[in-house]
């Protein structure tokens, strides 16, 4: 029965986000039980996408990601793919009206990673564009449940909120970007000189974004609200903890949270949620 090959797809992608992220895993208990098997399967979806570009050395990256896309596109338009992971996707796709301009802008971002690029603000903007805000408003598909009208509203607010997670990102990960895959996202900036006021400057955007984006989890149905809240509130302490590293130690280490901290981060969100103003 397709059922069980649905279920099991499903399944796959739960299994994909455990594996690579606490945190969002965390973020998607805390979202509505009936929210939970879409999200899994856009998290599913871009890790591998994710992996194809950033782990899969030795292999030819490009024609894999090409192979990718291909099944991608097969399985959107058949409406089924042997690939479990694809197919959980195309199944979220169908079922919450995604727009394939997202997927596609998605696809393009993970392209550019396969090209040595000198990142100026139009590829830079462009690059978090499909990275990480098209990312953001699949999932606001989901936690909006149809509502065209409540999407319009709150779509700059996902973007802004996508945003951010992508730029805290690029600190964490500044160490490996650079010296393993040689890469650098931010815009006009040599990282031979990397130092304090340069990572204030960026840290200044991504406060903008961190403050925009709250308005629009304000906004979010209850269903979702909690889920997306503790996500903001997980990243926002990593943004913390990078503020308060120099330049130096953010170039030469992975400044992360670790498990045990996350956990006790949950409990105290849900009582931000349940009793502050904040949300």
């Amino acid at each position: 029965m397709k059922s069980i090959y649905d279920e099991v797809s499903f399944s796959l992608s739960k299994i994909v986000t455990q594996k690579y992220s606490t945190s969002f895993s965390m973020g998607i208990k805390a979202l509505h039980p009936q929210l939970r098997e879409a999200i899994y399967s856009i998290y599913g979806f871009v890790r591998l996408a994710d992996e194809i570009v950033d782990s899969f050395h030795g292999y030819n990256q490009k024609q894999l990601l090409i192979d990718f896309k291909n099944e991608t596109e097969k399985a959107l338009a058949a409406k089924i793919s042997l690939n479990p992971i694809i197919h959980s996707f195309q199944e979220t796709v169908h079922k919450y009206q995604i727009e394939e301009k997202l997927i596609h802008q998605f696809l393009h971002s993970m392209e550019m990673d396969l090209e040595k690029i000198e990142y100026n603000s139009d590829l830079y903007k462009e690059y978090i564009l499909g990275s990480a805000e098209v990312v953001g408003l699949m999932c606001l598909h989901i936690f909006v449940e149809g509502d065209k009208v409540k999407y319009d509203e709150l779509k700059p607010f996902a973007m802004k909120l996508g945003s951010a997670f992508q730029k805290i990102n690029f600190l964490r990960d500044l160490r490996d970007d650079y010296y393993v895959l040689g890469r650098t996202y931010f815009p006009n900036v040599d990282l031979t000189e990397f130092n304090d006021h340069i990572k204030m400057e960026i840290e200044r955007d991504i406060n903008t974004e961190f403050e925009e984006a709250l308005i629009g989890i304000n906004r979010l149905p209850i269903t979702s609200k909690f889920g997306v809240y503790l996500a903001y509130k997980y990243y926002f302490s990593l943004f913390k903890k990078i503020q308060k590293s120099s330049a130096k130690k953010v170039l030469n280490e992975r400044i992360r949270i670790p498990n045990s901290d996350k956990f006790l981060m949950l409990s105290r969100s849900y009582l931000d949620y349940k009793f502050s103003n904040l949300v």
